[in-house]
């Protein structure tokens, strides 16, 4: 698992130097005219959060003690780490057509209940809670629009009563 951990850490610190690299298209600081971040503030400074943490795990790999350094993955990491894979997938296919508010919360229902046997208060909570949060942070305070799909007719008075 030390390999698999190196390996991964690795890649997510080149992804997020690419992000940082392609972030500063936009501006990173502060937006004097719209009093408020930059358009490439949040990918810049997220990725770089990813790029820190990513390279704290490498430096852990190399002070922890672990049974069987060969290892990469078991059958069992990686059947996981594959359905987890697909289901993103299947998500990210679905926001075009049925939306974020639609896709997101089924992702997580599936994720939290099913993958993660986790209870209906926790499931329901989050499931519900995040479509929610994601309005209010994004279209509503950001004033950037996630896809609705199929379900964009719905927001119509939530825009009249937000904008």
């Amino acid at each position: 698992m030390l390999t698999a951990d190196r390996v991964i850490a690795a890649a997510l610190m080149v992804l997020s130097a690419y992000f940082m690299w392609h972030a500063t298209a936009l501006p990173i600081g502060w937006n004097g005219m719209t009093g408020g971040p930059g358009g490439g503030a949040f990918p810049f400074w997220l990725s770089a959060i990813m790029f820190v943490t990513a390279g704290a795990i490498i430096v852990r790999s190399f002070r922890i003690k672990f049974d069987n350094p060969d290892t990469f993955f078991d059958q069992e990491t990686l059947r996981a780490v594959l359905v987890v894979i697909g289901s993103l997938v299947v998500t990210i296919t679905l926001m075009p057509w049925a939306g974020a508010y639609i896709a997101l919360p089924l992702f997580l229902l599936w994720y939290l209940k099913v993958f993660g046997k986790h209870g209906w208060t926790l499931t329901l909570l989050l499931t519900l809670g995040t479509p929610v949060f994601l309005f209010f942070f994004f279209e509503v305070t950001l004033k950037i629009l996630l896809p609705k799909g199929f379900t964009e007719p719905l927001f119509i008075p939530l825009y009249a009563r937000f904008f």
